[in-house]
């Protein structure tokens, strides 16, 4: 008895079909982790340049922010930044933005006789690689570097209810590596003037 019935298998065209649908899927995958593998150290060095730039607006921002130098004697009790009884002892002591130079030497982040003591002393500050920590170690890969920029802004908050534009400082990190760079911002008000470390 003759069958009709057609065996259950690929026949030739069939199979040379499916090794080009497979072979071009498989083509197309191979280039997406191609791309991925080439370009896989980019996310690393973008979270490492924002974790720097983090530490450094952290650093900044947990400095005091006074009307005087915190080696002025009367940083403590100044209700302003006026040279007198009720201010700064002398002018050399009122912050300004950059580091000030009071009592023998010039503010520097390096210096352990005179630090960085003040928000506003880290303007125009510029650290090359290997960034160093505040104590001085390497905290950072090399081929990294970051830059300060501090300024004040008197746009901060809700129409109407700003603080004085003196009382805020906005400050700029950016940290660099090659051709790329993070820039982060974050703020500072001058909530206690008085507050020495």
């Amino acid at each position: 008895m003759c069958s009709s019935r057609r065996q259950h298998g690929m026949t030739l065209i069939e199979l040379i079909v499916f090794i080009v649908i497979v072979s071009t899927a498989l083509a197309g995958v191979l280039t997406v982790l191609n791309i991925t593998a080439r370009s896989g150290a980019d996310p690393l060095v973008r979270k490492q340049m924002l974790a720097i730039a983090e530490s450094l607006l952290e650093e900044a921002q947990a400095q005091p922010f006074t009307w005087c130098d915190p080696d002025d004697p009367q940083a403590a009790t100044a209700t302003s930044n006026a040279v007198g009884a009720a201010g700064c002892t002398a002018a050399a002591s009122v912050e300004a933005l950059g580091p000030e130079t009071y009592g023998g030497g010039t503010d520097s982040r390096a210096s352990a006789t005179f630090p960085l003591d003040n928000v506003n002393d880290y303007n125009g500050l510029a650290l090359a690689s290997p960034i160093p920590s505040i104590t001085g170690t390497s905290f950072a890969p090399a081929g990294y570097s970051a830059t300060f920029a501090v300024a004040t802004d008197a746009a901060f908050g809700p129409a109407g209810l700003q603080p004085p534009g003196a009382a805020v400082l906005r400050i700029t990190v950016t940290v660099t590596h090659g051709a790329d760079s993070v820039v982060l911002e974050g703020y500072r008000t001058r909530h206690s003037p008085n507050f020495l470390p």
